[in-house]
């Protein structure tokens, strides 16, 4: 088992949901933390954990993001005009490797992550390997020609587990997709329940 795959099922099992809403989690058949000591681990959260709790599951759904990142995100929603929480996922959601993911070009966000890194992506024709590359409303994103016949890409468009989201129009024939609007916390097809508003009282705190 790969680093990033082991990293991925241990965000699962860390915080006992099913963050990706993918049937091998190992949450699907322990609800309960990793450790000798995960069983006894269910008491109550206090605030600060709750919204710590809030902060690394949301992190840790756009394939573990660092610290660093995901601190200078969130900077970047506190200054645009409107709801901090609401901005916080449309600039997450902008990201080149979300959209990727959301496109079901590949099966999970840590392999659209390693995906755009290797340069299997173009966005408006140009190739582009920077996965917090953010997209903007219009861009067309597509896999490069080489690629569209990858295991993984045949693989990721079969999955029935998850569709396309509305703000995203794609085309599995010719493997493009194109970015329609920046969405809100409403429109995310988050298979657990996400609280952005806990993440800025984490912050407004820490």
């Amino acid at each position: 088992m790969t680093k990033r795959t082991s990293a991925k099922y241990k965000i699962d099992r860390r915080m006992g949901e099913n963050i990706w809403g993918r049937p091998k989690s190992p949450v699907n058949k322990r609800e309960y933390g990793p450790g000798q000591h995960g069983q006894r681990r269910k008491q109550k959260l206090s605030d600060f954990g709750t919204q710590l709790r809030a902060k690394q599951k949301l992190k840790g759904y756009y394939g573990d993001v660092t610290e660093k990142q995901f601190r200078r995100v969130f900077a970047e929603a506190e200054r645009v005009k409107g709801d901090t929480g609401e901005n916080l996922i449309g600039l997450l959601e902008r990201r080149l490797d979300a959209v990727v993911y959301r496109a079901k070009f590949v099966p999970t966000m840590f392999a659209a992550r390693q995906f755009v890194n290797h340069g299997h992506v173009t966005v408006n024709g140009r190739r582009t390997n920077i996965p917090s590359f953010r997209v903007k409303e219009g861009d067309v994103i597509e896999v490069r020609a080489k690629s569209k016949q990858l295991a993984i890409v045949l693989e990721a468009v079969g999955l029935a587990e998850r569709d396309v989201p509305d703000y995203i129009e794609a085309d599995h024939s010719k493997m493009t997709a194109t970015f329609v609007r920046t969405p809100g916390l409403g429109d995310v097809p988050y298979p657990v329940h996400m609280e952005p508003n806990l993440v800025v009282e984490y912050y407004a705190k820490n």
